[in-house]
């Protein structure tokens, strides 16, 4: 029979071995770090702006630092090859040479799934056991965070690694937090969910302090950011790369008779196509009661979402925003494309008159600043990155529409839809100047700049 003290002994045995194991793995990893940059950027084929990131990040520091290898940590049936050609075909991006790959098959320990309850917290730590695997693998000098996964950042300090990232948004913030207070009406639900959420925040903010150098991609993340990290001197902001260059090329003019309005975004919930697929809908009823073409001018009239899916939650999301095109009678008048490449991309942007955006808090947007490069007006929601930094008045001049809900992004797209197209084009001009300043060029200057010194000490 075992005594209270063997247990005892027992559990330290235990909780010895354990602590002597990650020792030993740390040390390890430490003796065999490798010249290179690691980026951890689990899913590599979500093709939004954070994947345009890494793979401008990735030629930025194959210019910048030729000695340094790049790998990638994902969780994709990936090689090196085809990640390379990814960059180019879906983003335009041509790397140097084809980046390291590290596969990390624990991916499920960041899937929202994974976590019914306590979703933040669950995945915050399963960051750290999914960072922990990779580091096991492939131990760099400088690891790099594309994907927001700042509690990974005490793990790679632990392994000696300087730590850069480049944040899109903080994963917890003050306006999340009365967010989530203002839904709940019973007390003490509200009150137990503040204290997970401040606890959640200051755990977020001491895990942030352990970047080296800390890059932001807005005005509204960077205040956000040096509020929770309090490393001001660490953050720089540097706005994401937008190709607008051959986005500047296209003609501001439209076809007479046609008038397409595109959306791209990922099919995520936050994204919010449901607004745009009722504020389409009411402007369409409203444009055939009070504008009807004239007999002989009939103007054909199309939504065109274009998005991908990360998984089986955005498929079904997606077939669910199907159903709501026949539900609101604008089926025939809405079109869906999925993983699109960037050259067809080019030339729906092209021929739309107008964009929309219908996220809140979008912490900078660049498909916005596409529409605009494009000479596609953009409608955007009224805060955070659309609001304070792109969606701004160029030479006095409007460059695009902010709205809150679905009456006002409504009210937008009607105006476009009867708009004289001589004060269209004004607009389309003054946006496409102001998308200028946000061109992947700039990114590159601003992105060497930052990492200059950090890559000075490796």
């Amino acid at each position: 029979m075992v005594t209270m003290m063997q247990l005892f002994v027992l559990i330290l045995m235990i909780i010895y071995g354990m602590f002597s194991f990650i020792g030993l793995t740390v040390v390890m990893g430490r003796r065999k770090r490798k010249r290179a940059v690691g980026f951890f950027h689990p899913y590599t084929n979500d093709g939004g702006g954070g994947e345009r990131v890494l793979w401008c990040a990735v030629k930025a520091i194959q210019e910048e630092a030729p000695h340094l290898s790049c790998v990638i940590y994902t969780g994709d049936d990936a090689s090196p090859q085809s990640l390379e050609a990814r960059a180019l075909a879906i983003f335009g991006v041509k790397l140097l040479f084809p980046p390291q790959v590290v596969h990390l098959y624990k991916r499920i320990w960041i899937e929202a799934a994974t976590y019914p309850h306590f979703t933040l917290i669950g995945q915050s730590l399963g960051s750290v056991l999914l960072a922990w695997e990779a580091l096991n693998k492939f131990t760099p000098i400088l690891y790099f965070d594309t994907s927001g996964y700042a509690f990974t950042y005490p793990v790679a300090r632990l392994f000696g690694c300087k730590v850069a990232c480049y944040t899109h948004y903080p994963t917890i913030s003050s306006d999340m937090l009365s967010r989530v207070l203002s839904r709940n009406s019973i007390f003490w639900l509200s009150r137990g969910k503040a204290v997970y959420y401040k606890l959640m925040t200051w755990t977020y903010g001491w895990v942030g302090f352990y970047s080296n150098l800390a890059m932001v991609n807005s005005s509204w993340t960077q205040s956000h950011i040096e509020k929770l990290w309090n490393i001001p001197q660490r953050i720089r902001r540097v706005y994401p790369p937008c190709n607008t260059l051959s986005l500047q090329a296209l003609p501001l003019e439209r076809p007479e008779k046609l008038q397409n309005f595109i959306s791209v975004a990922q099919f995520r919930p936050e994204k919010a196509h449901g607004i745009q697929l009722e504020a389409f809908a009411i402007a369409m009823k409203r444009v055939n009661m009070e504008a009807p073409d004239h007999p002989d001018v009939q103007i054909v009239r199309r939504l065109q979402i274009v998005g991908s899916c990360r998984n089986k939650e955005d498929e079904e999301r997606l077939l669910h925003l199907k159903k709501k095109c026949s539900e609101l009678g604008i089926d025939k008048q809405v079109e869906f494309r999925e993983n699109v490449k960037y050259s067809d991309l080019v030339g729906l942007l092209g021929g739309a008159i107008a964009g929309l955006h219908s996220m809140t808090d979008e912490h900078f947007g660049i498909s916005i600043v596409e529409y605009m490069a494009a000479g596609a007006v953009p409608i955007a929601h009224n805060s955070a990155g659309p609001k304070m930094d792109i969606v701004l008045d160029e030479d006095g001049q409007k460059t695009g529409f902010l709205a809150t809900n679905v009456d006002e992004f409504g009210d937008a797209i009607y105006v476009l839809m009867t708009m004289p197209e001589a004060e269209r084009l004004n607009i389309a001009a003054a946006a496409r100047k102001r998308a200028s300043r946000f061109s992947e060029e700039r990114f590159y200057e601003d992105f060497k700049a930052a990492m200059h010194d950090l890559l000075k000490e490796l």
